[in-house]
């Protein structure tokens, strides 16, 4: 089944409890976007929201550290409530050191490229991970346009990974919506995730079983 990972930075931020418990029994993961007006355009939040949010909601936390250098900061996020971080192959070079970092306190490991990046230069690093965000959007802004050329990589991935063996799930992010999920879950994507289209939404629950009906291929619903 394809897991829904709503963004916490579609949020209504003056109300972020309550936008948090409307989707938490329909989601299957939340997705934290960390960003430092650095690596990326835009300033997002750090771990004191993590933690706060994390008081109140059972869901699996997907942190996505769009900063650079991100080893700095491993331990601060692990420590937050994180159960997978991932961090982007272009914001570093030590990147073992930066997998191990977070393995060594009991975390999930995922790895992210932007969308020049090729899916080739994940290769080498595949063994050692556990998810590869493929992002459809310049990452910095939520409300972006997918962009089409996604799809060849996670295609391409997801042949590498069933060739392999490798117990790699492959994660989209950016401007997914009922007709995006429906081509990203048939190029092979395992977790998907929606900012706009579900906190935006009239009703959540509604929204998220939709994209996963939709991603599904369960298109007359």
């Amino acid at each position: 089944m394809k897991k829904i990972a709503p963004s916490l930075l579609a949020a209504d931020f003056s109300k972020l409890g309550d936008e948090v418990i409307k989707i938490s029994n329909s989601a299957d993961w939340l997705h934290l976007d960390v960003m430092d007006g650095v690596f990326v355009p835009n300033i997002s939040f750090g771990t004191d929201i993590i933690k706060s949010v994390r008081k109140n909601c059972h869901l699996f936390f997907d942190v996505h550290l769009m900063i650079i250098d991100p080893i700095r900061y491993i331990e601060s996020f692990a420590l937050s409530g994180a159960n997978l971080i991932t961090f982007h192959y272009e914001s570093c070079k030590n990147h073992l050191e930066v997998i191990e970092k977070i393995k060594s306190f009991g975390k999930k490991v995922g790895i992210s490229i932007k969308p020049n990046t090729p899916i080739e230069v994940l290769k080498p690093l595949l063994p050692y991970v556990d998810l590869v965000l493929v992002m459809s959007v310049e990452p910095g802004f939520g409300g972006q346009k997918f962009m089409m050329q996604a799809l060849d990589k996670i295609s391409s991935l997801r042949k590498t990974i069933d060739e392999n063996k490798y117990d790699i799930l492959i994660e989209v992010d950016g401007g997914i919506n009922f007709e995006t999920a429906v081509l990203a879950g048939a190029s092979g994507v395992d977790v998907l995730v929606a900012g706009t289209s579900v906190f935006r939404a009239e009703n959540s629950d509604d929204a998220i079983q939709k994209l996963r009906d939709y991603s599904e291929g369960r298109t007359g619903k």
